[in-house]
């Protein structure tokens, strides 16, 4: 089939990076990866990167004066620089090194559970999320309501996989103390209205934290045109390593805000009755951190930089414009979330008649096609739509038509395997 579709990348040179794709499963069925809201695949670019950590580079940071020391601790702070410059952050030290986006909004969730006023989460405040979010972004502020006393409240959703808003002045009130919500669905591939949230989270003095796990790979990412006060993601989504992500938070805030983990680094001065804390970002990045994942993250920067952010993302519109029209060639396929590509990113779900979600995901890996099957770790959205699980298809940079094509053939072939 011919694809002249405007906004493609030269996804043949691009995938000649990535050694993974080139491989075979199932008796010699070339790889169809399209499992990447999951995870994507890393270039050799950022593999040569960690191998070359530890190969030449590989001490402890920050405390050692030998010259492997002082190299890892100049690649660790670099790769700071870097995640800094990629989402447009004032300054390097608000840019704080997790292990993972979840970690990362956990540790907003204890900050603010734990903070004096006027930041303080307790009884007499509110909580506001999303019905469409990750258990990430869910689990957390459930927590800390529990603990606190202060009420859950969130947004539901539209029948088109849209964030209803038409209360947004009953659900983020005057009582509200923080409004969290996931920029990018990992389920319903929906770009949610940041501007309009934000504007009226901070009308009543909220703060506004942003799950950007599924937009930082996919979008340029600027965290001051944005508004929000924090803003997490991770690296293995982003072709960087497992391991890795990162919590953006504004300097006066993590200047405030009391830290989550204690231990070494994250300290000034320590006695046996009381300890001060080093500033941010080290107040938050307690014992040894992720030194060669960020080191792989900061290469997975540069690689997508090298590209282009905007390219990027006019190449996932095109693949999920064109993946869009031909699914709705499949009979009995219905698309869960948004039907067209506006306002939405390169994740799609869907259920095929009633053949099981995890039936499709079998029949399909073994024609070689990777997709993810489940609730995706955000439950509430099935719960929603009434459906136990979706299969999802999502796309990356490498993605092609070609495999869009594969994947049709390959749910007509599941069709006909249950019919």
């Amino acid at each position: 089939m011919s694809h002249d579709l405007p906004g493609l990348l030269d996804t043949e040179a691009i995938r000649k990076d990535f050694p993974i794709l080139g491989r075979t499963v199932h008796d010699g069925k070339k790889l169809v990866y399209l499992d990447n809201a999951a995870s994507s695949q890393k270039p050799r670019q950022v593999l040569d990167a960690l191998s070359e950590y530890y190969e030449r580079h590989h001490a402890n940071v920050h405390r050692g004066v030998h010259v492997l020391a002082e190299e890892a601790t100049a690649l660790y702070e670099g790769a700071r620089d870097k995640i800094a410059a990629f989402v447009n952050a004032p300054s390097r030290d608000e840019v704080i090194f997790t292990k993972n986006a979840s970690e990362s909004l956990n540790l907003v969730a204890h900050m603010l559970g734990w903070a004096d006023e006027p930041y303080r989460v307790d009884s007499s405040t509110e909580i506001v999320i999303t019905e469409m979010e990750h258990h990430s972004n869910i689990v957390p502020w459930q927590l800390l309501a529990q603990r606190t006393g202060a009420k859950l409240k969130w947004f539901g959703l539209t029948d088109d996989g849209r964030l209803d808003l038409s209360n947004i002045d009953e659900i983020i009130t005057e009582r509200t103390k923080v409004v969290s919500f996931v920029l990018v669905s990992n389920v319903l591939g929906t770009h949610n209205p940041v501007e309009a949230i934000v504007r009226r989270a901070q009308q009543v003095g909220a703060l506004v934290v942003l799950d950007a796990s599924q937009a930082a790979p996919h979008m340029a990412l600027d965290v001051q045109a944005l508004g929000a006060d924090f803003v997490a993601f991770t690296g293995h989504k982003m072709l960087g390593p497992t391991g890795i992500g990162v919590l953006w938070g504004r300097q006066e805030l993590l200047e405030d805000l009391p830290p989550f983990l204690g231990g070494g680094e994250m300290i000034e001065t320590v006695t046996m009755e009381h300890s001060t804390y080093a500033p941010a970002p080290h107040k938050f990045e307690a014992g040894t951190p992720p030194v060669a994942q960020a080191v792989g993250l900061g290469a997975a920067v540069d690689y997508l930089g090298g590209i282009g952010m905007d390219r990027v993302a006019a190449h996932e519109r095109a693949i999920t414009g064109y993946a869009l029209g031909r699914l709705a060639e499949v009979p009995g396929l219905r698309i869960i979330g948004p039907a067209t590509a506006e306002d939405r990113g390169a994740t799609i779900s869907f259920t095929l008649g009633d053949i099981h979600p995890h039936d499709v995901g079998q029949v399909l890996d073994e024609q070689g096609i990777a997709v993810r099957v489940g609730h995706h770790c955000a439950r509430p959205v099935c719960l929603r739509y009434g459906i136990p699980a979706t299969t999802r298809a999502s796309f990356y940079l490498y993605s092609t038509p070609a495999e869009v094509d594969a994947l049709v053939e390959g749910l007509e072939y599941v069709r006909g395997f249950f019919g």
